[in-house]
């Protein structure tokens, strides 16, 4: 399987609901550092897995509609834990979208994984991982 990865960064406010999250129930800030990795078991005609800098682009655009937002505000979110999980598939989901509108380009289609990892901190992270379409 062959793998390429981008990384970009956004920063954020928000808080949480429930006692789990402590002190974070009150709004505070976040700076997480994005790992966006697609894979597909072929190279395509160019010998690539992707254009890279067709996804940094894309990945930029996407991080674009959160950067600098307080997430509690985006009506979407709406009763929702914006945790770093629940971002990672948010950003997945996104990008899968604009995958499918072949912003990657026409040899985007034999792309077959995507993996998002969120770095909220030089010591944790999460990760969400699916197939595409």
């Amino acid at each position: 399987m062959y793998a390429v990865c981008v990384r970009d960064h956004f920063m954020i406010a928000h808080s949480f609901r429930g006692q789990t999250f402590g002190p974070a129930q009150r709004l505070h800030g976040a700076t997480y550092v994005v790992d966006l990795e697609l894979r597909r078991p072929d190279l395509d005609p160019d010998g690539v897995v992707v254009d890279i800098s067709k996804l940094s682009d894309c990945l930029r655009a996407v991080l674009a509609e959160l950067n600098h937002r307080n997430l509690d505000e985006i009506p979407e979110f709406a009763g929702r834990n914006t945790t770093t999980e629940f971002l990672a598939r948010e950003i997945f989901d996104r990008m899968a979208a604009r995958i499918d509108e072949g912003q990657l380009g026409p040899n985007a289609n034999g792309l077959s994984t995507m993996r998002v990892v969120l770095h909220e901190s030089h010591t944790a992270w999460a990760a969400y991982e699916g197939p595409l379409a």
